[in-house]
C-alpha cells in the first residue's frame, strides 16, 4: 500500500477534508405537502418516516491504513439478529443533532466515549427496509489505545473493525438484485475473516460502507453499485390510511 496516497497516512489532512464534504440533499426529508396529516385524533397516529444515525468510526490501523469499526448484534435481538453494523441507533428527544444520535448510540452499544472522537461530517441519507432514514456520521478515533470496549450484551455479541477499502475492492465479494418500491437495486455481500471468525457486511451497512468509502478515498467502486433513490413520497401516499403500529418499528 502506497501511505503517500492513503487517507490514512494523515488523519489531520483527511478530517480537514471531510469538513469540507457537503453530502447531496436527503430525499428522504419529510415534507408538509407529502406527509399525511391526521384529520382525526381517533384515527390513530398515521404513517411517518423517523430517523437514526450511526457512526462510521475510523482509526488508522497498525499498517497505516483506514479501518471502520463494526458490531455484531446480539442474538436476543428481535430484528437483525447475529447480523454486522455500525454502531448507531434510533434519534431520541434531547439529541442535538445526528452526530449527537450516533456518539449517544456508541457509547450505550460499545462504551465509545465521545470524548474520544472528532465528528468530521455526515453522508447521504439512506432508506432501511422498514423505512428508517438513516444518517451516516462520519467520526475520527485518533487514539485507538485510549479506547476500552464495553460491550452492551444485550444488543452487541461482538466489535472488530475492517479495513474501510475492502468495500471499494472486487475481491471477497457478492452480490444479488432485488426489488423494491418498483425499483431494482444491488444487494452486497462481503466476507471478511479473522483467524477463525468469518464475518458477513451485507445490506444497508455494506450500502453505507462503500459510499463511505467511495467520499473518503475519492474513487468508485471496483464493480457496478447500482444504487436507487426510493420515492418515498409516493409510498407515504400510498400507505397514509396505514396506522404506524402495522409498520415495522425496528432498523
Amino acid at each position: 500500500m502506497d501511505l503517500e496516497k492513503d487517507p490514512g497516512a494523515d488523519m489531520e489532512a483527511l478530517l480537514r477534508r471531510l469538513r469540507l464534504h457537503r453530502a447531496a440533499p436527503s430525499p428522504y426529508d419529510p415534507s408538509p405537502a407529502v406527509t399525511p396529516a391526521r384529520t382525526n385524533a381517533s384515527d390513530g397516529e398515521l404513517f411517518r418516516t423517523r430517523r437514526a444515525a450511526v457512526l462510521v468510526c475510523l482509526f488508522r490501523g497498525a499498517g497505516g491504513e483506514l479501518r471502520v469499526i463494526l458490531t455484531k448484534r446480539a442474538y436476543t435481538l428481535s430484528t437483525h439478529s447475529g447480523e454486522v453494523a455500525l454502531p448507531g441507533g434510533k434519534t431520541e428527544e434531547g439529541d442535538a443533532d445526528d452526530a449527537a444520535t450516533a456518539l449517544r448510540e456508541s457509547k450505550e452499544e460499545i462504551g465509545l466515549d465521545p470524548a474520544l472522537v472528532t465528528v468530521a461530517t455526515s453522508l447521504e441519507h439512506f432508506l432501511s427496509k422498514h423505512l428508517l432514514v438513516v444518517v451516516p456520521v462520519v467520526g475520527i478515533l485518533s487514539d485507538i489505545q485510549a479506547f476500552n470496549p464495553l460491550l452492551n450484551a444485550s444488543e452487541v455479541d461482538e466489535i472488530f473493525d475492517v479495513p474501510l477499502e475492502m468495500f471499494l475492492k472486487d475481491e471477497n465479494r457478492t452480490s444479488e438484485d432485488r426489488e423494491k418500491m418498483g425499483q431494482t437495486f444491488t444487494v452486497h455481500y462481503f466476507t471478511y475473516e479473522k483467524g477463525n471468525q468469518k464475518y458477513i457486511i451485507w445490506g444497508l451497512t455494506a450500502r453505507i460502507l462503500i459510499h463511505a468509502a467511495s467520499v473518503i478515498y475519492e474513487r468508485p467502486p471496483a464493480f457496478p453499485e447500482r444504487r436507487v433513490q426510493f420515492n418515498l413520497a409516493k409510498y407515504q401516499n400510498e400507505y397514509s390510511s396505514v396506522p404506524l403500529g402495522s409498520v415495522p418499528a425496528r432498523h
